[in-house]
């Protein structure tokens, strides 16, 4: 598996390589300038005394990008969860990528690989949707499923819902992961645009694991349901 997804990430890079020399030839012809993009869609303090970033960046064109995302949460000084993910993305329809590229968990212990095909856009109505596939180890799949909606209730104000799913095909208890839905996460946030690229924010986030995944976490005396309060900021450059 590994020497898969070794491959299909020299494939990627690549495939990109020749696609982003290719359009940076035509760039002046196609008025397709090579762009990139740096979003943090969290950077937070939680009061259990946790810490959270998720944050993506792309290079790339119109069509063809490179992106790079991350997620952490450390607790009380430790990360509880770590995760990198490169991904080629694909432009298929107005709004919508496909995504394809490995994540690497870093975060819970032993270290994991995954292949990834996924779907990124905005569907109708406006929800931020993203949703993937992954393929790891001894046949290990996951798939996990996000949507968020940005509310505005004054010029400034912002409410934003988002809700977090994570399967699992297989029991892995090494990391604690049961199979089928193991974990979901709702969160509702208040921005505040100080400008439409800085957002400081408050809100609630409520973390529950189902089944397996559960049963795991209380036989080791591990909270299952938790509610947490948070500030933070949102930023894009």
């Amino acid at each position: 598996m590994e020497k898969i997804m070794k491959n299909l990430l020299s494939c990627g890079l690549f495939s990109a390589a020749l696609i982003f020399t290719s359009q940076s030839v035509l760039a002046g012809a196609k008025d397709d300038p090579l762009l990139f993009n740096l979003n943090i869609d969290k950077l937070e303090v939680r009061d259990d005394d946790s810490y959270a970033m998720v944050a993506d960046t792309w290079l790339g064109y119109d069509l063809n990008k490179l992106r790079l995302k991350v997620a952490v949460e450390r607790v009380k000084g430790t990360n509880e969860n770590a995760e990198l993910q490169m991904l080629y993305s694909r432009a298929i329809a107005p709004f919508w990528d496909l995504q394809l590229g490995v994540r690497h968990d870093i975060d819970p212990q032993p270290e994991q690989d995954w292949a990834v095909l996924g779907i990124q856009g905005t569907s109708p109505y406006f929800f931020d949707i993203d949703a993937a596939l992954f393929i790891g180890k001894s046949g290990q799949s996951a798939f996990r499923f996000e949507a968020e909606y940005e509310q505005m209730i004054t010029q400034r104000l912002v409410l934003i819902p988002e809700i977090e799913l994570n399967f699992y095909g297989k029991t892995d208890l090494a990391r604690d992961i049961g199979s089928g839905l193991a974990s979901s996460e709702l969160s509702l946030r208040l921005a505040y645009q100080v400008r439409r690229e800085f957002s400081p924010y408050i809100g609630v986030t409520w973390e529950a694991k189902y089944g397996r995944s559960k049963k795991i976490a209380e036989s080791k005396g591990e909270d299952t349901d938790n509610v947490k309060f948070v500030v933070g900021i949102q930023a894009w450059f």
